[in-house]
């Protein structure tokens, strides 16, 4: 038995509103679910939110690297991006791609591209983590970053640092320098230190924007999500690579959510939860509710679908994004990349800052769910 409901609205609202009664309707189908779930992305330009698809950009037939980056899943509502800001966010994401794509162009490997790429995303105020990362609820920024080598599985990460001015540098040298794989807080910053990377006054953390977020929020409890528009929630910055030497490698790095109780740490610097990368399978990092993400160990699952059950990269990274995290509250994104250089992002909510290059396709960019890079 089922219930049909139709809802009469505007062209657009009513087509996206009939079809989300439908799904709701046919609750005990999986078959009838995917269906109602493609032919929502399918019209999602008509829909004033839409839902989140899993696409798969072009990077060209066998290319010999590739890279894929995103900015995190808060991006702005439409009517709040202006042409200029809109400008300045596309171009961050092209100047990261360009840095990591000289890497690899000129025969580095993963590890550095990605570096290279989240560098200037960390040094920009748009995003949220290194210069532009958001504040806790004492006012402060600390910083979670990881990355992952798939061809040996080294990973290194920092947690909780609040003076580390590139918080992906510091995670390198973590995995690079050290036998551990994860420092945190005074530690983190005595390690950054000790290894000659640079640091910044806590002060260079707190940008307007983010010392208004948080005055915002000062009435929420520490930890809690608010009503506030996602970009304020939900913000992290990543990058996934296959380098010549065919070495999958994948990095995060955020400064969390906005008025985060002091000392929480949310899943970027977790392997497995927010970066994770294997040759047998993909590398991924994550971007979103981070409790959620540890939770399910998203990063690790969606290579493990992969490597153990069989699945393409797109249908890994749509089974835990959309059919796994959106039902239970996991809002958030990833960004995929498999050994033979296909790309995948998979959202459930209203975009995610993104953009992609190989050896055989220039960089280009995107926003919102219902825009291709292409």
């Amino acid at each position: 038995m089922f219930t049909f409901k139709t809802l009469t609205f505007s062209a657009a609202a009513g087509l996206a509103a009939t079809a989300l009664a439908a799904y709701v309707g046919f609750a005990d189908n999986s078959i009838f679910q995917g269906k109602v779930r493609a032919w929502i992305v399918a019209n999602a330009a008509f829909a004033q939110e839409p839902v989140g698809p899993t696409q798969i950009p072009d990077v060209g037939s066998q290319p010999e690297w590739a890279i894929a980056i995103h900015g995190g899943s808060g991006v702005r509502r439409r009517d709040d991006l202006t042409p200029g800001l809109e400008a300045e966010y596309r171009g961050a994401l092209q100047a990261a791609l360009e840095a990591g794509g000289a890497v690899l162009e000129n025969g580095g490997d993963g590890a550095a591209a990605v570096e290279a790429a989240l560098v200037v995303l960390e040094d920009s105020p748009l995003f949220n983590a290194g210069h532009g990362a958001a504040l806790d609820s004492t006012g402060n920024a600390s910083h979670d970053a990881s990355i992952m080598r798939g061809d040996d599985r080294d990973a290194g990460a920092v947690a909780g640092s609040s003076r580390i001015r590139n918080p992906i540098v510091a995670a390198r040298a973590v995995m690079e320098q050290t036998e551990n794989v994860l420092v945190h807080g005074d530690g983190a910053d005595w390690f950054a230190a000790e290894q000659g990377l640079t640091l910044a006054d806590p002060l260079y953390f707190q940008t307007a924007q983010r010392r208004e977020s948080l005055m915002r929020r000062r009435e929420q409890n520490p930890g809690t999500i608010s009503a506030e528009p996602e970009e304020w929630v939900f913000g992290t910055v990543g990058a996934v690579v296959l380098d010549r030497n065919g070495t999958l490698t994948a990095g995060t790095s955020t400064g969390g959510r906005t008025n985060k109780r002091y000392g929480r740490i949310g899943d970027s610097p977790i392997i497995g939860a927010g970066t994770y990368a294997s040759n047998s399978s993909c590398a991924v990092s994550a971007t979103g509710h981070g409790e959620f993400f540890i939770r399910w160990t998203v990063a690790r699952d969606v290579c493990a679908r992969m490597e153990f059950g069989g699945e393409t990269l797109e249908q890994a990274a749509n089974a835990v994004v959309i059919d796994t995290l959106e039902p239970v509250g996991g809002s958030g994104a990833v960004i995929a990349l498999d050994p033979t250089g296909k790309v995948v992002f998979s959202m459930n909510g209203r975009g995610m800052y993104r953009g992609v290059m190989s050896s055989e396709t220039p960089p280009r960019t995107a926003i919102y769910v219902d825009e291709s890079v292409e």
